[in-house]
């Protein structure tokens, strides 16, 4: 079935541009029928084929009803200034208008889904644009607040219930109804984007030893273990987090829903760092991401692994025919 799939910029400052273009390279060999809808300045564009010796067919498009297969259509920005390795006003401004571009053809419903590649938070705010990072901007503009970060991969699942915040906010954020709300989406992506039947979810403790009854805290005997009894025995824990990775105890579930961010991102990176995605669940439309920063240190070297993004892809084509299946 053919679908179109939009790819943003990222920050052009750094891999972003570069990755897109090692995997388009890839794609067009493999003559799908899919549609890939790069936004990015056109200056970027050619510099990059230029600075990698990829030559690619591409036309640019004004509206994605004029894309076509087996090339790439390039919806150009206007021309960015480039600054290799340095995130600039420059890089976050285009940065956002590719993001933004991408949003309105989803709502739109012209096309299927976005992979975005990845943004300096920096850089955002040297161009006036205060957000902790894509997903709440996603969230924004689809007027969403019940949204949650994941990470998929083969070996691993995972999702948040807590995002960019500083861990000392985090046990003051949660509480019963945010923990119910985020296990109902977990529940509803694995079953409806990721087509599991009967997912099982394991759901860690925050404190050590996953609190001992109060003895080392008390967010697991009075927020934690309240919301799940909400549940069935599909859902479990909260486990002791050090013990349940260790024993590799997340192979026995299709998710593992954390309390805070490098709570799950240390071992989900650990397992998962060239082929792990970033997935923006709870949202009317779909996007995916490398799970991997801008890399600053490495742009314009022509080092930049693809892989991530790849697998992103993929999970984008899994989750809009999944998707598809049920609208039928």
């Amino acid at each position: 079935m053919k679908k179109k799939f939009l790819f943003t910029c990222g920050d052009i400052n750094g891999i972003g541009p570069e990755i897109s273009l090692k995997l388009f390279n890839q794609l067009l060999k493999k003559k799908y029928t899919d549609h890939y809808i790069f936004i990015c300045p056109l200056n970027v564009f050619e510099y990059y084929q230029k600075l990698l010796k990829i030559k690619l067919e591409y036309k640019v498009i004004s509206n994605v009803t004029e894309s076509e297969q087996n090339i790439i259509n390039l919806i150009a920005l206007n021309n960015s200034e480039l600054n290799i390795g340095k995130p600039t006003k420059s890089s976050g401004k285009t940065a956002y208008q590719s993001l933004i571009t991408s949003i309105k053809i989803l709502k739109a419903k012209t096309a299927d889904a976005v992979i975005t590649s990845p943004v300096s938070k920096h850089a955002f705010e040297l161009a006036g644009i205060y957000y902790p990072g894509q997903t709440e901007i996603l969230a924004n503009e689809c007027n969403s607040k019940n949204y949650m970060m994941m990470f998929l991969s083969r070996k691993m699942n995972a999702a948040l219930a807590t995002i960019h915040i500083p861990v000392k906010d985090v046990s003051k954020s949660l509480s019963v109804n945010l923990i119910k709300v985020k296990i109902q989406i977990l529940l509803q992506t694995l079953k409806k984007d990721l087509g599991i039947d009967k997912p099982k979810i394991a759901v860690l403790g925050l404190n050590p030893h996953a609190g001992e009854k109060g003895r080392i805290g008390n967010e697991e005997r009075d927020k934690i273990i309240p919301a799940l009894k909400s549940f069935g025995e599909n859902v479990s824990g909260p486990f002791v987090p050090d013990a349940f990775f260790a024993n590799h105890l997340y192979k026995n579930f299709d998710a593992v829903l954390g309390m805070y961010h490098d709570q799950l991102l240390i071992p989900f990176k650990m397992m998962n760092f060239n082929n792990g995605i970033n997935f923006t669940a709870g949202l009317p439309i779909i996007r995916t991401s490398p799970d991997h920063g801008t890399a600053f240190d490495i742009a314009g070297k022509g080092i930049a692994d693809y892989k991530s993004l790849l697998a992103a892809f993929r999970y984008a084509k899994i989750i809009s025919t999944n998707r598809s299946k049920i609208e039928r």
